[in-house]
């Protein structure tokens, strides 16, 4: 009777879930309209509760990690032949650069088995990553924008500031949306997933609490 009151007392300290955002090229058809962006990957930890009905306007992340990059057509803003971005910071580095993240998860999600793309509500687009980094001197931070409809686009972001001087160039960048890459993306909705909970602390000691009852019995 403890054991089983102490396992509840815990599952139900685990049921407000922190998660994590995944778009990973591999789920979308990828379509290069400008210069040839076909890979990237981005992993976003959002340090908030996993909710339906919920609105997340630049919620609070623990952690921003995507890779990004590709061929570059000929006479770009920065006149690289290609590009490889790689970013790992927090959340509050993330937001202090000018980048954002806006979406809502419809009232009826079933997120038992994660976030999929339809399972979002609101105006074109629905979800917006724009990874934007202001002042500096980078020419392609992205803009990820997805769709209800199952299209959706990968671009660079507009980037400048009063002292944003590239330091492969050495010259001042101020770079519009799709100067230096544009690639749409098609999906399903129903089938793409995008988020899935995190296993709260709770949850682990629950585990480790199961493992060592069985190994008293």
């Amino acid at each position: 009777m403890k054991k089983s009151f102490v396992i509840l007392s815990l599952l139900g300290l685990g049921q407000a879930q922190a998660f994590t955002l995944t778009l990973d090229s591999n789920d979308f058809g990828v379509t290069p309209v400008f210069s040839t962006v076909t890979g990237f990957i981005f992993v976003i930890e959002v340090d908030e509760s996993f909710q339906a009905g919920r609105t997340y306007r630049n919620p609070t992340l623990s952690l921003v990690d995507y890779t990004i990059g590709g061929p570059l057509a000929a006479g770009t803003p920065s006149g690289f032949p290609a590009f490889l971005l790689e970013r790992t910071m927090g959340g509050a580095e993330f937001y202090a650069q000018g980048s954002s993240l806006n979406f809502t998860i419809g009232a009826g999600a079933n997120l038992s088995d994660g976030l999929q793309m339809s399972e979002l509500t609101g105006t074109h687009p629905a979800f917006v990553l724009n990874a934007r980094e202001f002042d500096t001197g980078r020419y392609h931070p992205t803009l990820f924008e997805l769709n209800l409809d199952g299209t959706g686009v990968v671009q660079n972001s507009n980037n400048s500031g009063p002292n944003t001087t590239n330091p492969a160039t050495g010259q001042l960048v101020d770079v519009d949306f799709g100067e230096e890459y544009i690639s749409n993306l098609t999906f399903n909705p129903s089938t793409t997933t995008i988020g899935v909970p995190e296993p709260s602390s709770s949850l682990l000691l629950l585990s480790g609490l199961v493992m060592l009852l069985r190994t008293r019995r």
